[in-house]
């Protein structure tokens, strides 16, 4: 074999940062030393992996290929490693999370995983729906749990629990007293919303597909804790998970608005590359997140500690 495990090591970190520097950075290598590795893997092999422009490295077609191999054998190998070295085998995990999946789920989740396996080293990448998508299909994370529809061709895409979005706003908002509101009444509020690009604000738009046009959109903004505190100090209506509100509207401090001729109803699901090898951290962490939604209709209805 001709290649080593550590040729494979700098050729997928180059791959993931376009970059020599980059990925010499992140190994721990001097520049010289990984860009040696990546011509020495393409000078043994009689083949090149990238197109360069200037200091800019692309994968070409043959790059493409070897990428989920390479990544998958790095992952075996870590695997066997930890086994030699006396660990169980759950060595590291890397996910990513949407909004309110990252900041009312995922985080007691991985608590519980490392609770069972505290030897387990776990990172949590907290983005939007299409941030998660494009870092899944690049191999810089193992796995996602997203809140938006994923089409992407290279992932597998499996469902996990039913969500829903509500309108809502503050107690003193006119729309407050009556709890329920039409589409005529909707075009005519102010609006907080998601940003583009959040599964949140997929779910909204589609919902809202024929008046979107007619929207008076104040802000948009990448957090939800941000929309509930602009909605609570009168600027505006929203629409974010109900799962996201569940204490808000337990204390008071904001109202649900009810919108019988909206479907807001969406999906949380997993999401990974087809091509990727699944370690074993991968699959208890993924038994894991189904056993703790185990017979639960839909995501407010997980029981969560109360928020003060």
């Amino acid at each position: 074999m001709r290649f080593t495990l550590r040729q494979l090591q700098v050729f997928v970190a180059v791959a993931q940062h376009q970059s020599v520097s980059r990925a010499a950075g992140i190994l721990a290598l001097s520049q010289s030393a990984a860009s040696t590795s990546i011509t020495e893997l393409e000078r043994q092999s009689s083949c090149q992996l990238f197109d360069r422009a200037g200091k800019r490295l692309s994968l070409n077609a043959l790059g493409h290929q070897l990428l989920p191999q390479a990544v998958a054998l790095l992952d075996q190998a870590k695997e066997i490693e930890d086994l030699l070295n006396g660990k169980s085998g759950f060595g590291s995990l890397a996910v990513g999370a949407t909004l309110t999946i990252g900041n009312y789920l995922a985080t007691l989740l991985i608590g519980s995983f490392m609770q069972v396996h505290p030897e387990s080293q776990v990172k949590l990448h907290v983005q939007n729906t299409a941030h998660i998508v494009h870092q899944v299909a690049h191999y810089e994370i193992d796995l996602g749990l997203i809140e938006g529809d994923c089409n992407h061709p290279d992932l597998e895409v499996q469902p996990w629990v039913e969500d829903e979005l509500v309108v809502f706003c503050a107690p003193q908002h006119p729309l407050a007293q009556r709890g329920q509101a039409s589409l005529e009444e909707l075009t005519h509020e102010a609006w907080i919303l998601r940003e583009q690009g959040s599964g949140t604000r997929l779910t909204f738009d589609q919902a809202m597909r024929h008046h979107r046009s007619n929207l008076n959109i104040r802000l948009e903004l990448e957090h939800t804790e941000a929309i509930k505190r602009a909605v609570e100090s009168g600027l505006g209506i929203g629409c974010i998970s109900r799962l996201a509100l569940r204490d808000a509207f337990r204390r008071g401090s904001l109202v649900a608005v009810e919108t019988p001729e909206l479907d807001l109803a969406r999906q949380f699901y997993f999401i990974w590359h087809k091509q990727k090898y699944q370690t074993s951290a991968m699959r208890e962490f993924l038994e894991l997140c189904r056993t703790f939604t185990a017979g639960v209709q839909r995501s407010d209805e997980i029981v969560l500690p109360n928020i003060a």
